[in-house]
C-alpha cells in the first residue's frame, strides 16, 4: 500500500462510470452519514482500488466489490486511510476481474463550519437560528462528502438520493422524481445526472423562499433565497433566463438540464460556484434589494450570474483535463460574462470595465512570484492559490487578445468546434475533457493563423512584455522585454499582437512582433502626431514611449482626441513603470494633471485607485509633501464630483451613478472639507430614516467612509452608529459597505477595534476579510493585530483562499526591506503550503514598495513639482 503515497494523482486501473449516493444530514447534530455503490470499470490487473477520501469515518466492514460479470463478491483483505494524501487504499487477497463492478461504502461524517466539502450555514428564521447543510466541493472536495475518483478527468453519472426532515427544501442537480414522506423524514430521490466530474456535485438542504420563470425552451428556472427576501432575486432571475437563450446562440447548443437553480448561501467562501444545475451563490452576488442595493451591487450579480452559466457549456459540459487547465475554465467563462453582460445592457459599455480585470491580471503577473496561466499542479493542496487573477483575469484577457487578432466570427466558430457543437467534427469533447491545445486546435484550424506558436508564449511562461516605442528619423522603433514590477528585467520573449494608430483612429496598424525588436517607416501622419500602441487596450502587455511620444500622448489627452479605453491604458501603464522605477514620479504626476478634465468612469475609476497608492507612497517616502499631494488630488476629482452632484438624476446612467459614488469616497478619503460635512449631515439623516432620499444606496460607502474619517478613540459616534447600521440590517451588500468603511478609520486604536470585531461571532467568515484592508495609519496596528492572533486566522481560514486576502491586505502595503525581512522571518516557523505562492508574492509586494519609496526620495526637483501641481490644478 505503501506505494499509493505522496503520489500526485489517482492511479487509472479503476475508473467509476456511475454513482449511486444516499446521504442523510442531520441538521440539529451537524453530522451526516451515507453510502455509496460506484460502478468501477477494472481496466487492468490490479488487486487495488484507490480513490479519494478525506475527514470521513469509513466503515471498513462495509466495503464491498462485486463484479457483475462473475457476480463474486470481493471483501478488501486491508483497509487503509493515508490523511496526507486524502485516499483511500483498498487491497484484495485476489485480483480483481476484469470489467465492471460495483463497489459499496459506507460512511460518516461532520457538516464542518469551513465552508468546503459538505458544510453547515447559518441562517435566522422567525428569530430562531438554524441550519442549512451545503456542498462546496471545487477544487478537491468532493472526497470529503462521500468516497470518490476526486479528479475532473473521472467523469461519471450520478444518482442521489437525500433522506431529509419533511419540512426542509432539499435539492441536488437535477430534478426531484419521486418525494416518500414517512413521518418527520422525507425521502427525496433525484434523476441521474449526465457525465459529469464530482466537484461539480451540489446539495442545499434548508428552508428557502423562491421565483421562478422559464426560458421560452421550457427549462424552468428558479432563485432560492432565505424566507422573505423572494424579491431580491427577481433581478438574477430574469439574467438568467436571458441568459441561458443567449448562450445557447452563442455556443449553438441549448442547455443541456431540464432545470436551473441558483441558491444564495449566507456562508460561502467563493462568490459563486457553477454546479451543474444548481449554483450557489454568495447573497451580495445573487440577491438584488432595488431600495439598498447599489448600481454596483447590481452590475457584480450581472457579472457573476452569466459567469457561472458560462460555466454550464464550458466547464460542466466540456471539462479541463486537470487543474493545470484551470484557467480555460474560469478565464473562458470570464471573458464570455463580459460578452453576455454587454448583449444584455450595451449602455454600461461593460468591454471598457473589462480594462480593471485585464489591469489586475497585468499587477499580479508583474511579480516575479507569479506563474504561467498553464502552472503545474502537483497537489490538491496546491489547487486554492492558482484561483487567482492569473487564472481569471489574464487568462480572460489573453482570451479577449486573441479574439482581437483573429476576428470575432472566426473567434466564435473555433470556439464552437473545440466545443464539439460544430456539425462537421465529432463530439469528442461533449460530457468529456480537454486541455488547452485543443482550443489552439481548433482556432488555428479554422483561421490558418499560427495559433498554437502564438499562445504558447503567453500560457506557458509567466510576465509579459514591455513595447518600449521611440521614434528615430521618420522611423518608429518598437522593442520588448520582459517587464517586472520590482524594476528588473526577466527572460521572457513573446509573439505579440500588436496595433498601433498615429494621429487618428482611422490610420491603424496591425502585425505580429515575433522578435526582439522591429523598426517601422511612419508613412502617414504629421511629424508630430500622436501615436498610441495597443489600441483599445485588447493586448495584455504594457507600453513604455519616449518623453516625446508621451508629451503628444499627453496633449492627445487633455483635447479628448483618445478613446476612453486608451486614456485608461495610457494611465495604467505609465503607474506600472513608475512603480518599477522606469518612469519618475514627476512624469507620472503630469500625466496625471492631464486628466483634470476626465468625467469617464473607467478612467476616473482607475485615477481613483492610482491616486490612493500613490498617497501611501507618499506618505512614506516624503511625508512632508503629503498634505499637497492631498491637494492635487482633490482638483483632480472636483470637476466631477461638481458635475455630478450629490443627488441622483432623473434618466442618468448607470456608469454616472456609480461614479459618483466612487469620487466622493475619494474626496473623503483626501480630507476633502465640504465633502465631509455634507456626507456626515446625510448619514445622520439617514441613521434615523433608513428610507431617506438623501443617501441613496450608490452614496453611503462615501458617507460610511467620511464618517469614519472623523473618528477617533475621543470621538467614537461616528463608529458606534456605523455598528448600529451594520446589526439593524439585514442585507449582505450594506454590512459589506460598512465593513469596508470602518477599517478606513486613521486612528490605530479604532483600527484594533475593528479587527477585534471581525472576529466576533456577529462577523461571518467570509466577511472579515472586508474589513483587513485598513487605513495608512493603521497598516501597523493591523499587522500586530494579526501576528497575535494567527493561531485562530490559521485555524480558521487556513485550509482555503481567504487566508490569502488576509496576508495580502496585511502585508503588501508595507514599504521597508526591513519590515518585508520581519514578515519573511515570522511566517518562516508558519510554514503553510495553502499560502505559500501568495506570502511569497506579498513579500515581494513590500519590496517593490521599499525601492519605489528609496528611488521617490531621491528624485529630482519633486517637492517643487508636487507643490505647483497642487496649486495649479
Amino acid at each position: 500500500m505503501e506505494q499509493f503515497k505522496g503520489q500526485p494523482r489517482l492511479p487509472k486501473f479503476a475508473v467509476p462510470k456511475r454513482y449511486d449516493i444516499r446521504l442523510k444530514p442531520d441538521l440539529i447534530s451537524c453530522k451526516f452519514s451515507g453510502s455509496v455503490s460506484i460502478d468501477v470499470d477494472v481496466v487492468a490487473d490490479t488487486r487495488f482500488i484507490v480513490l479519494n477520501v478525506a475527514n470521513l469515518f469509513v466503515n471498513t466492514s462495509s466495503i464491498s466489490f462485486t463484479s457483475r460479470t462473475s457476480s463474486k463478491v470481493f471483501q478488501p483483505s486491508k483497509v487503509e486511510i493515508f490523511e496526507d494524501d486524502e485516499i483511500l487504499v483498498l487491497e484484495f487477497a485476489k485480483s480483481l476481474p476484469i470489467g465492471e463492478g460495483v463497489l459499496a461504502i459506507e460512511f460518516e461524517g461532520i457538516l464542518n463550519d469551513k465552508m468546503k466539502g459538505f458544510y453547515k450555514s447559518t441562517y435566522e428564521h422567525n428569530g430562531e437560528k438554524r441550519n442549512m447543510a451545503v456542498t462546496q466541493f471545487e477544487p478537491a472536495d468532493a472526497r470529503k462528502c462521500f468516497p470518490c475518483w476526486d479528479e475532473p478527468a473521472c467523469k461519471a453519472t450520478f444518482k442521489i438520493t437525500l433522506d431529509v426532515l419533511s419540512d426542509l427544501v432539499a435539492l441536488s442537480n437535477m430534478p426531484v422524481i419521486e418525494e416518500k414522506v414517512d413521518g418527520q423524514i422525507k425521502t427525496v430521490s433525484y434523476q441521474e445526472s449526465p457525465i459529469m466530474s464530482t466537484y461539480l456535485v451540489a446539495i442545499v438542504v434548508g428552508l428557502f423562499d423562491y421565483v421562478e420563470d422559464h426560458t421560452p425552451d421550457g427549462v424552468k428556472v428558479r432563485v432560492y433565497c432565505q424566507v422573505g427576501k423572494a424579491d431580491q432575486g427577481k433581478f438574477a432571475l430574469h439574467i438568467a433566463v436571458q441568459t441561458l437563450e443567449l448562450y445557447k446562440e452563442y455556443f449553438s447548443m441549448p442547455y443541456s438540464l431540464p432545470k436551473l437553480d441558483m441558491v444564495a448561501i449566507p456562508d460561502f467562501a467563493f462568490g459563486a460556484m457553477e454546479n451543474y444545475g444548481l449554483v450557489t451563490y454568495r447573497e451580495t452576488a445573487l440577491l438584488y434589494d432595488d431600495l439598498h442595493s447599489a448600481a454596483a451591487n447590481k452590475q457584480r450579480v450581472a457579472i457573476v450570474v452569466t459567469h457561472e452559466l458560462a460555466h454550464q457549456w464550458f466547464g460542466n459540459l466540456v471539462t479541463m483535463d486537470w487543474w493545470t487547465n484551470l484557467w480555460l475554465n474560469e478565464g473562458f467563462a470570464t471573458w464570455v460574462s463580459y460578452l453576455a453582460t454587454d448583449s444584455l445592457f450595451p449602455k454600461w459599455k461593460i468591454w471598457t470595465q473589462f480594462l480593471d480585470e485585464s489591469s489586475e491580471g497585468l499587477r499580479l503577473d508583474g511579480l516575479e512570484g507569479s506563474h504561467p496561466i498553464e502552472v503545474e499542479v502537483k497537489h490538491a493542496s496546491e489547487i486554492q492559490e492558482i484561483f487567482d487573477a492569473i487564472s481569471y483575469k489574464k487568462g480572460a484577457s489573453v482570451i479577449r487578445m486573441l479574439q482581437s487578432y483573429l476576428g470575432a466570427e472566426c473567434f466564435q466558430v473555433g470556439n464552437l468546434e473545440q466545443l464539439s457543437y460544430s456539425t462537421t467534427i465529432s463530439i469528442e469533447h461533449a460530457f468529456s475533457n480537454a486541455k488547452t491545445e485543443d482550443l489552439w486546435a481548433a482556432l488555428e484550424e479554422g483561421s490558418g493563423e499560427p495559433v498554437t506558436r502564438l499562445m504558447n508564449s503567453w500560457t506557458k511562461q509567466k510576465g509579459f512584455p514591455v513595447i518600449s516605442v521611440k521614434v528615430i528619423d521618420q522611423k518608429l522603433e518598437l522593442e520588448q522585454s520582459h517587464f517586472l514590477s520590482s524594476g528588473s528585467q526577466g527572460d521572457g520573449k513573446w509573439i505579440v499582437p500588436i496595433t498601433l494608430c498615429c494621429g487618428s483612429y482611422d490610420d491603424r496598424k496591425s502585425f505580429l512582433l515575433e522578435t526582439q525588436s522591429v523598426t517601422l517607416d511612419l508613412t502617414t501622419g504629421t511629424r508630430d502626431s500622436w501615436i498610441k500602441l495597443n489600441v483599445d487596450q485588447t493586448g495584455f502587455y504594457r507600453v513604455k514611449y519616449d518623453e516625446d511620444l508621451a508629451s503628444r500622448l499627453r496633449y492627445a489627452i487633455e483635447n479628448k482626441y483618445l478613446s476612453a479605453t486608451d486614456r485608461f491604458g495610457l494611465l495604467d501603464d505609465s503607474f506600472a513603470l513608475c512603480m518599477a522605477r522606469q518612469e519618475s514620479l514627476i512624469s507620472l504626476l503630469t500625466l496625471l494633471a492631464a486628466y483634470w478634465d476626465e468625467h469617464d468612469y473607467i478612467v476616473l475609476s482607475n485615477l481613483i485607485t492610482i491616486s490612493y497608492k500613490l498617497e501611501r507612497i507618499v506618505a512614506d517616502a516624503i511625508p512632508e509633501l503629503l498634505d499637497f499631494t492631498k491637494q492635487f488630488f482633490i482638483s483632480l476629482f472636483q470637476s466631477s464630483a461638481e458635475s455630478l452632484g450629490w443627488q441622483p438624476k432623473a434618466g442618468e446612467s448607470h456608469l454616472d451613478a456609480m461614479l459618483r459614488g466612487e469620487v466622493l469616497t475619494a474626496l473623503a478619503v483626501f480630507g476633502h472639507d465640504p465633502t465631509l460635512d455634507e456626507a456626515s449631515r446625510r448619514f445622520y439623516v439617514f441613521l434615523n430614516d433608513r428610507n431617506t432620499p438623501l443617501l441613496p444606496p450608490d452614496l453611503r460607502k462615501a458617507a460610511y467612509v467620511a464618517v469614519m474619517q472623523r473618528t477617533s478613540a475621543l470621538e467614537r459616534s461616528g463608529y458606534e452608529s456605523l455598528l448600529r447600521v451594520y446589526r439593524e440590517s439585514d442585507l449582505s451588500q450594506e454590512k459589506m459597505r460598512v465593513l469596508g468603511a470602518l477599517a478606513a478609520c486613521p486612528d490605530p486604536n479604532i483600527i484594533f477595534e475593528v479587527l477585534n470585531f471581525l472576529l466576533s461571532p456577529e462577523v461571518r467568515s467570509q466577511d472579515a476579510v472586508f474589513g483587513v484592508s485598513v487605513s495608512k495609519e493603521g497598516r501597523e496596528t493591523a499587522w500586530t493585530w494579526m501576528k497575535e492572533n494567527w493561531e485562530y486566522i490559521s485555524d480558521t481560514w487556513g485550509s482555503g483562499h481567504l487566508i490569502t486576502r488576509f496576508i495580502n491586505a496585511i502585508v503588501s502595503p508595507f514599504a521597508s526591506i526591513e519590515k518585508a525581512e520581519e514578515i519573511e522571518e515570522f511566517f518562516e516557523s508558519r510554514p503553510k503550503p495553502s499560502m505559500a505562492r501568495t506570502l511569497k508574492q506579498s513579500i515581494e509586494r513590500v519590496q517593490i514598495n521599499a525601492r519605489w519609496v528609496q528611488s521617490v526620495q531621491t528624485e529630482d526637483h519633486l517637492a517643487e513639482a508636487v507643490k505647483k501641481l497642487a496649486t495649479v490644478y
